[in-house]
């Protein structure tokens, strides 16, 4: 039976990581009648930058069933095309979906977590566990104690370091620039080409992509739309750690804010651009104001539970961005969690072994075929027989078209 709040005598439960995944198993845990606090490090309210996200059929389930729902989520773009360098389309796909972005998502869902139960400013720096119950501590003295622990904090997961050291994100050998363009900014005949489209272009060891998301504010009118765009390029690593680097030499190895990425770099990718990119999303890419860009990382826990500590989403399994199952895989984590939880009541441990077992796979699944995927760009060769069986069907533009973002390759 669904409940829309804790009760005094609820179980508790303690989230380390306040963005989607982390809201999102606050509230479908709240709606069984948990208690839930959820504790993230930044110390001001999350920020998107407007990241674009695909949406799949188990994001918009998790949504629903925590009560967040999927309103105006996003916009529906009817197919896909592909062009080549001089703007010529090559490939067309007929594809209904539906595209959202990062900020309409963490809208949809941190106003359904009360904010007593959401604490900024919170890092972890340890977990102590036995059979009571398990114990957060942070690094601000603060002490709280419940009887799960779910590490919803990212690629970077503190709570996964607790108990897997060595595995740790490995970088890919390539990166992905991205930003955001308003509709209003575009030439007519290109927003005609463009928008209600996922469109792409294939450079050499390259790949860049575009669709539309709502404006700022969720705004969902004609006009006042914009355009993610996106272009992954290799890459050394020699290249990269000068690119994490500020103007005032300080490095940033896991990633760079957008406000400290110099003026040269940004200069360098655009001037590279010039001579690359097709004409229709070149254009989109001049109309950004800042782009900006993040390392693509790899990371697939070996386990996702820990005595009384699951992890969800990035914490566990960390797909290239290829698969644009991310987020809806992260969901898809919460729920499972959530229903294990429900469905054995009482018996913590046989709920997390549960948890495991139904997501373990799917996460792996994601997690390899990110990597078939952007061996297009890495030049990564093929694992497995089947691998190579599938590469050049996945590596054509046809198939790109069809598996880029698809959900597909659950179904196969």
């Amino acid at each position: 039976m669904v409940v829309d709040s804790p009760s005094d005598t609820a179980r508790r439960a303690i989230i380390v990581g306040g963005s989607t995944s982390g809201l999102l198993a606050a509230a479908l845990l709240r709606r069984r009648g948990w208690q839930v606090d959820v504790f993230e490090r930044s110390p001001v309210e999350l920020e998107g930058r407007g990241a674009g996200i695909v949406c799949h059929s188990e994001l918009l389930e998790a949504l629903e069933e925590s009560g967040a729902g999927t309103n105006a989520i996003g916009i529906e773009v009817g197919e896909r095309l592909a062009f080549d360098e001089s703007g010529t389309v090559i490939g067309r796909r007929p594809f209904p979906q539906t595209v959202t972005s990062w900020d309409r998502l963490y809208q949809l869902v941190r106003r359904i977590v009360p904010d007593s139960y959401y604490h900024l400013d919170h890092t972890l720096a340890a977990i102590e566990q036995d059979a009571a119950g398990v114990r957060a501590i942070f690094e601000n003295g603060r002490s709280v104690e419940g009887e799960l622990l779910i590490g919803a904090d990212g690629f970077r997961s503190t709570v996964r370091q607790q108990f897997l050291p060595a595995i740790t994100p490995q970088y890919s050998g390539y990166l992905i620039w991205r930003g955001l363009a308003d509709e209003a900014a575009l030439q007519p005949d290109i927003r005609d080409a463009v928008f209600d489209r996922f469109t792409f272009h294939f450079p050499q060891g390259a790949e860049v992509l575009g669709y539309p998301i709502a404006g700022k504010n969720n705004d969902l009118r004609k006009g006042n739309r914009r355009y993610n765009w996106v272009w992954y390029r290799r890459a050394s690593e020699a290249d990269l750690d000068a690119m994490l680097t500020d103007a005032t030499g300080r490095y940033h190895p896991m990633g760079i804010s957008p406000t400290f990425i110099r003026e040269e770099v940004i200069a360098s990718m655009r001037a590279a651009a010039r001579t690359a990119i097709a004409p229709q999303l070149l254009h989109v890419l001049e109309k950004i104001e800042r782009p900006f860009f993040t390392p693509i990382y790899d990371l697939l826990s070996p386990q996702f539970t820990f005595g009384r500590v699951a992890l969800i989403g990035d914490a566990a399994v960390v797909a290239r961005p290829h698969v644009g199952y991310g987020t809806t895989k992260a969901a898809g984590d919460a729920l499972s969690l959530a229903r294990a939880l429900e469905a054995d009541r009482g018996d913590l441990s046989a709920a997390l072994q549960r948890y495991q077992a139904e997501r373990y796979g799917i996460g792996e699944q994601c997690f390899y075929r990110g990597r078939q995927l952007g061996a297009w760009i890495s030049g990564a060769p093929p694992r497995t027989a089947r691998e190579r069986e599938e590469a050049e069907e996945l590596h054509s533009v046809a198939g790109i078209l069809r598996h880029v973002a698809s959900g597909e390759f659950l179904q196969m």
